[in-house]
């Protein structure tokens, strides 16, 4: 009788899924950490809104030029405010359409789990018996997003929202007489930038390393 070799079984390593779902779960807790901190960072320096909505302080543009001239100077002024205003906007039309929340929801879920924070030692992904590489996930949630947002009604509703968000903006900058506001020196140099940092400090160094892995 043939001496047959005992089969070999996959042997996993509990201890390094456990490391990973930890760093996992840690870079998902910085992520949203980051948000947090960054908005309420950025709403501490928001105009009050009286000053925002004062009506003494509206007058028509006597020409388009003066409109533009008081968009910009606004704009820089209460930046905090107008961005308050388009997010606003932009949540009220999504959950006036649930349909496009959730696909909207669907694909940053999408995006986060499947790439965002997946580990360079993490499994293939595997669907229907189907072993999917970096790559191939990769460009399914690239083709994933095109559909979504040019092929449904997310696009149209993201669309629309901003549209309405930015007249809003305009509308408001263009009557709004800015000789009252005097903005700071430090102000004008951190521009937006300081509301919008987070992703571009600490979201790029989670993403940072996995991407240069995967490439």
């Amino acid at each position: 009788m043939a001496n047959s070799s005992p089969a070999i079984l996959p042997i996993s390593n509990p201890q390094q899924s456990t490391a990973d779902a930890q760093q996992t779960s840690s870079a998902v807790r910085l992520f949203v950490a980051g948000i947090s901190e960054t908005v309420r960072s950025g709403l501490s320096n928001r105009r009050p809104w009286p000053e925002l909505v004062d009506r003494s302080a509206f007058s028509k543009p006597e020409s388009i030029s003066e409109a533009t001239l008081r968009i910009r100077k606004n704009y820089q002024y209460f930046r905090i405010n107008y961005l308050t205003v388009v997010t606003a906007v932009l949540a009220i039309s999504l959950l006036t359409n649930p349909f496009s929340l959730i696909l909207l929801a669907g694909l940053l879920a999408g995006w986060m789990f499947l790439y965002l924070f997946r580990q360079s030692s993490d499994p293939p992904l595997v669907v229907f018996g189907r072993q999917f590489s970096d790559r191939e996930t990769l460009l399914f949630l690239v083709v994933s997003t095109v559909v979504v947002i040019f092929l449904t009604s997310v696009g149209s509703v993201l669309v629309s929202a901003l549209m309405v968000g930015v007249a809003i903006v305009c509308a408001h900058g263009a009557f709004r007489v800015p000789e009252d506001l005097f903005l700071d020196e430090q102000e004008q140099s951190t521009g937006a930038s300081g509301f919008l940092s987070f992703f571009t400090g600490a979201n790029a160094a989670i993403t940072q390393p996995q991407v240069a892995a995967r490439v």
